[in-house]
């Protein structure tokens, strides 16, 4: 079972992406995206370097929802920033500090931080203890790493690592 169906959650998860991106529900574009949805785990599965497990799928969802509002409130922040101080920002590089260890927890923080407006992921460490991380618009370092570290890594590190 598991070589016929390596990621059951993903999916559902890319069949959904495929009608999102049709933009159009029909029966055919379902199956399609049903298709894709089994071939492409399928089909990169030797690239998975280890078995992906969600200890808390609500806790998930609520990430999920989190970084979407996120998104939405950073870029009227960007926008605002642009259009009425641009001389004034204060841009900095800052250094996260990572309790997770998985591939792919690293990996989802240092997307989901570079998904934000106004951040970007810029290293990871060798030793993949530290994220460098470069803001447009900076404050204060420590509230920044707070807040990446509360609202994005705890979540991954409850979902992804037990």
């Amino acid at each position: 079972m598991q070589r016929l169906l390596p990621h059951p959650l993903l999916t559902p998860i890319l069949a959904l992406v495929w009608m999102l991106l049709a933009n159009e529900f029909s029966a055919g574009h379902a199956v399609l995206g049903l298709v894709l949805g089994w071939a492409i785990p399928v089909f990169t599965l030797r690239f998975w370097p280890e078995p992906t497990r969600i200890h808390r799928p609500l806790t998930l969802l609520r990430f999920i929802v989190v970084v979407l509002f996120d998104i939405l409130i950073a870029n009227l922040a960007v926008a605002k920033l642009i259009v009425s101080r641009p001389r004034r920002l204060q841009p900095a590089f800052v250094e996260i500090p990572l309790a997770v260890r998985s591939d792919l927890a690293i990996s989802l923080l240092a997307n989901t931080i570079s998904l934000t407006p106004g951040t970007v992921s810029a290293e990871l460490s060798p030793e993949r203890d530290r994220l460098l991380v470069h803001a447009l618009h900076v404050t204060d370092t420590e509230a920044l790493v707070a807040t990446i570290k509360s609202r994005y890594e705890a979540p991954l590190k409850e979902v992804f690592e037990e």
